[in-house]
């Protein structure tokens, strides 16, 4: 089997914003509020956006969530608090639905370093393989898979090809080498990364640990492996949420993964301490760079312009579809 260093590597493109600028004495909660109302749009937010974001959207949730609310939505507009292969997800879901997005060139580094091209082309060494795509991949990829996976059902994903399955996972080699783990089986693995939990390492970790014995520590499995060995707890981001709320025999606990999940953690439970775990950059805490280009402003102007749109192409969405439906079925 090829190891996961004969996947070629991709260098990350860096988005840069256009931005236009708004009266500062304009009230966006109330405007936003308004036109969602006027547009009879459902306005989807991921954990790692701002706070003030996520305190008005209608849902706050991991990639798994807003695929089922994205799915299960009446709205006319979905706008999309996220990164653009989230946006991506929920056209293919809803083909006559406006999607729209604060910010197109909020990307993701996974999905960045995987294109489809070059994906399509490496594939070829393994003609009896089942593709199982991380859900952070863009809707060109996910249609040349052969069922979808999040960080919160990636191992019932894996499971349900049955054990003698040959499995190709794309694109984070983190989260594939901990399904890995979990199952006691190999696959062959796109060796790309996050670039907010990559940063992390068990050395700084343990020194965190060490400053804080009463801390649990807990982690995304797309942090390293030497990372996810030195966790109290491992799992996506609703997972990490839910428990910090449900584990009170503890009351202080370390967070590797991005910063916003921290918000949720403290308006379920309010009074726990949260200490953000230092990525190795001089940073105090991780932010996702391409998470945050969404600001209120831009999610103002998105929902008064209805613009940036997010489309796929009819034939990549039709694709694309029945790998996420697969997905979705299985919860």
């Amino acid at each position: 089997m090829s190891p996961e260093s004969d996947a070629p590597v991709i260098p990350l493109p860096m988005p840069i914003p256009d931005r236009e600028s708004i009266d500062p004495t304009l009230d966006l909660e109330a405007e936003i509020n308004r036109l969602r109302k006027e547009q009879n749009a459902i306005i989807l937010a991921h954990y790692y956006q701002d706070s003030e974001i996520q305190d008005l959207a209608d849902y706050v949730g991991d990639s798994l969530g807003l695929s089922q609310q994205a799915k299960q939505t009446d709205a006319d507009v979905i706008a999309f608090c996220g990164v653009h292969f989230m946006a991506e997800t929920a056209k293919i879901l809803n083909p006559e639905k406006k999607v729209i997005m604060p910010d197109t060139d909020a990307g993701c580094s996974l999905a960045d370093r995987c294109p489809p091209d070059v994906f399509a082309e490496w594939l070829k060494q393994y003609p009896d393989h089942k593709v199982v795509s991380y859900i952070n991949t863009s809707a060109a990829v996910k249609a040349l898979s052969d069922i979808i996976c999040t960080s919160s059902n990636a191992v019932r994903v894996v499971e349900s090809l049955g054990p003698d399955a040959k499995v190709v996972f794309a694109p984070d080699r983190h989260l594939g080498r901990w399904v890995e783990k979990k199952l006691g089986r190999e696959m062959v693995k796109w060796p790309g990364f996050c670039v907010v939990h990559e940063q992390y390492t068990a050395r700084r970790l343990l020194k965190m640990k060490a400053e804080y014995p009463d801390a649990r520590l807990v982690a995304h499995p797309e942090c390293e492996q030497a990372v996810l060995d030195i966790a109290d707890f491992i799992g996506s981001t609703t997972q990490l949420i839910n428990h910090v709320v449900n584990t009170t025999e503890y009351d202080t606990f370390i967070v590797a993964t991005e910063m916003g999940v921290m918000h949720q953690m403290r308006k379920k439970r309010p009074g726990v301490k949260l200490l953000g775990a230092p990525p190795d950059s001089g940073c105090e805490c991780a932010v996702c760079p391409y998470m945050r280009l969404n600001t209120m402003e831009k999610l103002y102007l998105c929902l008064r312009d209805l613009e940036p749109e997010v489309t796929v192409p009819d034939d990549i969405r039709e694709r694309a579809l029945a790998p996420v439906e697969r997905m979705l079925a299985l919860g």
